[in-house]
């Protein structure tokens, strides 16, 4: 039945909270989203490259207890992304 829920969105959870952060001239966003009881670690990197506005999602395996966890440890997770991929992260991309 679990599987019918999120198939036809029935069973919705409720919207939950998001952060914004900019970082090294890109934007990262939390965007956590509960899954079985916990909070999964989600967010998006955006950039603007060449007038365009690129975005790269990120999910991670990890899962916290509390929506503030997960929602530091995106921001976290974004950054770190960041650091490794810097420009290269949009390079490439079709418009």
């Amino acid at each position: 039945m679990s599987f019918l829920k999120k198939l036809f969105g029935l069973g919705a959870s409720k919207a939950l909270p998001e952060r914004t952060e900019p970082y090294e001239g890109f934007e990262i966003r939390a965007t956590p989203y509960e899954e079985e009881g916990k909070y999964q670690l989600c967010g998006v990197i955006s950039r603007e490259v060449d007038g365009v506005r690129r975005e790269h999602r990120y999910i991670r395996a990890d899962r916290f207890s509390t929506v503030d966890d997960a929602i530091e440890m995106t921001l976290f997770k974004g950054r770190q992304i960041i650091d490794q991929t810097g420009e290269r992260l949009f390079a490439g991309a079709a418009d």
